[in-house]
C-alpha cells in the first residue's frame, strides 16, 4: 500500500464524510442517471426543497456536482465520472462483508438510533 501525505489524507475524509448523508447518496444515486433541477429531486426523492438545495450545495462546494444555468433553472450533474466507479466499489465492499459495518456499534444503525 502505498502512503498518502497527510493533506490527502484529510481530502479523502472529507470526500467521504460529503457522502456520509442518506440524502446526499440519493441524490448522487439520481444525478447518475443524468442531469436533473432541484424541483427533479425534491419530486423523486421526497425530501423538501430546502434540504434538497443545501444538500446539492454540500455537493456542488464538495466538486461532486455542477449547476447548468438554463434561463431561471439550474440543472445539476455529477462532475466526475469516478464518483460512480467510487459508489459501485463501495456497494460491492459492503455486499462482500454482507453489510457488516451496519452492525458497527459507533456508525451503524444501532449507534444512529440511539444519538
Amino acid at each position: 500500500m502505498t502512503m498518502v501525505s497527510p493533506q490527502a489524507e484529510q481530502a479523502a475524509v472529507s470526500l467521504f464524510h460529503s457522502l456520509a448523508d442518506r440524502a446526499r447518496l440519493a441524490i448522487v444515486r439520481r444525478l447518475a442517471g443524468g442531469e436533473a433541477r432541484v424541483r427533479d429531486l425534491t419530486d423523486a426523492l421526497g425530501l423538501a426543497q430546502s434540504t434538497v438545495s443545501k444538500h446539492v450545495a454540500c455537493l456542488r462546494d464538495c466538486g461532486l456536482v455542477e449547476g447548468r444555468p438554463v434561463g431561471r433553472q439550474v440543472f445539476y450533474s455529477l462532475t466526475r465520472p469516478e464518483l460512480l466507479d467510487l459508489m459501485a466499489a463501495a456497494e460491492q465492499l459492503l455486499q462482500a462483508t454482507g453489510y457488516q459495518v451496519d452492525l458497527c456499534a459507533v456508525y451503524g444503525t444501532d449507534a444512529r438510533a440511539a444519538s
